[in-house]
This record gives structure tokens, C-alpha cells and sequence, in this order.
């Protein structure tokens, strides 16, 4: 503890220039009679620390002394400075010392690239996180991530998104956190790579018998590929709608497949002509209706009939409960 404690230390005075025991007895947490005793063996262990006395003084490493902890150059490290967000290290159960390991990292730099390497530790911090998070630990992905790393074979309990469960065998390969989800890459029964979102595995369970890792295997490659397959199967469906200007900056804030094409003039006092694309048609038809009023459908017209028989089942739903 203590000597991770002084090369903490010497990381900060050679970060910051300058700082005095009560500054540096706060960023570690200890007392300021610890800080004074942490300084002495540091000088006695032949690194030249001196303190100026005064209002502006405080402990300082000597000008000529410079620690290089790592070789890397400053290029190399820009990558590494934009760590993964804190809840996506939560969620495989690792600790994050973001901070602290960024320090190290910026202490490693010569004084002339330090600067340039300080501004990705100030001014980029990623949250992968939601607005409202969770505080239920995800025990399933722990399961998977335990039988990753020992390249055992998985038992799960699978739901597809039609509510259909089935039990299945499977090689894990790689783990992929894709915004706010998890996914498992895996081999099938028949050797087949499949994706597996985390939330629907309703079950997992690591079983004793091993697996042989294909040699070739690139999860970063694979994942890029299967994304840009996935998409590219998508079907597309085309409609336009006169969309009110207050909505327009909500049309493609949702997790359905829906891309604005193209967006017109103003129509008919203040609405606009806008072109959607969806996966389906009735994707298309709820998300009409979810804009109630501020979003009509143009185009094809005989999507118009259906919109209208939906809405008037929504309005006999409530009007079967007020006769009650």
C-alpha cells in the first residue's frame, strides 16, 4: 500500500509542478503527517523531492528529474487516455481506477507532449450508461465472462424477441457492448458464429467440458462484419409524412430501425414533408400514430386505411371501459 502510495505521489508532483501537503494528503486520502514521512523516504530512497516554503510553496520534484514509467510515445497513447466508461467496466465487475491509471499514463509523457496528453484526460469522459441506471447487477454476464476467459462451454436458456425460448449449447468467443447492451459472440451447436443479446439469455450456466478457440478468430473484425451483414438485410420501407416543426428534432430519437431520408420545404402552413424509411409496414403504422396529431401520412395512401382502423380500435377501447 504505501509504496503504491509513493509512486502516486511522485505521479502528481510531476503532473502538477507543484502542490502542498495538505493538497496532496486530500487526493490520497491519508493524513498530512503521512504525507510528511512518505516524503522523507522518498528522499531517502534518492528521489530529489524539496519543499519551498511560503504561501505559493509546497513539495515539487527537482527540475532535472523526470520518471519514465512506459516508453510509449504520445501517439501511442492518445487511444489510451479515452478509457471505457465506468459502467461498462461495473458491468464485468472490474474496478475502475480511470483516473488514477491516466495520471500514470500522463506522468510517463516528456514535458513537451504532457500538455497535448492532458487535454484527453480533461476533455473527453465517455458514459455508456442511461439516464436512469440500474442498480441490479448482472449476474448472467459475469457468468459468461467467467466461462470466456476459461474457454468453457455455455449452457443458456435463450429468449428471441418473439417471447420463443429454447435451450442451447455454446462456444463463448468474444463479449461486445454495443451502447448500453451486451452481446455474446459465439459458435453453435453446428459451429455457426451467432450474436446473443445478454438480456435475453433468461438462464446460463458454465459447463465443465472445454472448447478449442478458432485460431483465426477476430472479434473486433467478425463484430464490424456481422454489423455491417445485419444491417444490410434489413428491408425498407418507404412512406412521407407532413411532420409538425416542434417534432422534428424527435423523428429518429428512438431504438426502432426508422433513418429520415429527405426533408422538404414547408407544406400547408407549418408542416413539413418529411421521407421515413422503417423495416416493416407495421412499424410504420405505430410510429405514426405514436405523434398523434403533430404527423400525418402522405404516402402510400393505402397505409392511410389501416393507420385509421387502428385508431378507431384505440378509441373503441376507451370508450367499451367508460361504458362500464
Amino acid at each position: 500500500m504505501r509504496a503504491d502510495r509513493l509512486i502516486r505521489i511522485m505521479i502528481l508532483l510531476q503532473n502538477n509542478g507543484q502542490m502542498t501537503a495538505k493538497k496532496l494528503a486530500s487526493e490520497l486520502e491519508v493524513s498530512d503527517r503521512t504525507i510528511l514521512r512518505d516524503m522523507d523516504a522518498l528522499s531517502l530512497s534518492g528521489i530529489p523531492v524539496v519543499a519551498d516554503r511560503g504561501k505559493t510553496g509546497g513539495w515539487r520534484l527537482m527540475d532535472h528529474f523526470q520518471s519514465q514509467l512506459s516508453g510509449l510515445k504520445l501517439e501511442d497513447m492518445k487511444a489510451l487516455f479515452i478509457l471505457p466508461s465506468e459502467k461498462m467496466l461495473e458491468d464485468l465487475g472490474v474496478q475502475s481506477y480511470g483516473s488514477d491509471i491516466r495520471q500514470k499514463l500522463l506522468a510517463s509523457l516528456p514535458s513537451s507532449t504532457n500538455k497535448e496528453g492532458r487535454q484527453y484526460l480533461e476533455k473527453i469522459y465517455l458514459d455508456t450508461g442511461s439516464w436512469k441506471s440500474s442498480k441490479v447487477r448482472n449476474r448472467t454476464l459475469l457468468i459468461v465472462q467467467q466461462a470466456l476467459w476459461e474457454e468453457k462451454k455455455l449452457n443458456i436458456m435463450y429468449q428471441k424477441a418473439n417471447g420463443v425460448c429454447s435451450n442451447r449449447v455454446v462456444c463463448p468467443l468474444g463479449l461486445v457492448s454495443k451502447g448500453s447492451a451486451w452481446y455474446l459472440v459465439a459458435l453453435n451447436e453446428n459451429g455457426e458464429y451467432r450474436n446473443f443479446r445478454l438480456s435475453r439469455i433468461i438462464q446460463a450456466e458454465a459447463a465443465h467440458e472445454g472448447f478449442t478457440r478458432p485460431e483465426h478468430f477476430n472479434l473486433s473484425d467478425y463484430w464490424k462484419q456481422s454489423k455491417l451483414d445485419f444491417t444490410e438485410s434489413l428491408p425498407s420501407y418507404e412512406v412521407k409524412v407532413l411532420a409538425d416543426p416542434t417534432i422534428m428534432g424527435r423523428l429518429t430519437f428512438t431504438d426502432k430501425f426508422v433513418e429520415k431520408v429527405s426533408e422538404d420545404v414547408q407544406l400547408k402552413g407549418r408542416s413539413v414533408l418529411v421521407t421515413l424509411n422503417f423495416n416493416t409496414e407495421q412499424e410504420a403504422v405505430t410510429y405514426v400514430l405514436g405523434f398523434g396529431g403533430a404527423m400525418k401520412l402522405v404516402e402510400p395512401e393505402y397505409l392511410i386505411e389501416k393507420i385509421v382502423q387502428q385508431a378507431k380500435s384505440v378509441i373503441e377501447m376507451y370508450d367499451k371501459d367508460q361504458l362500464k
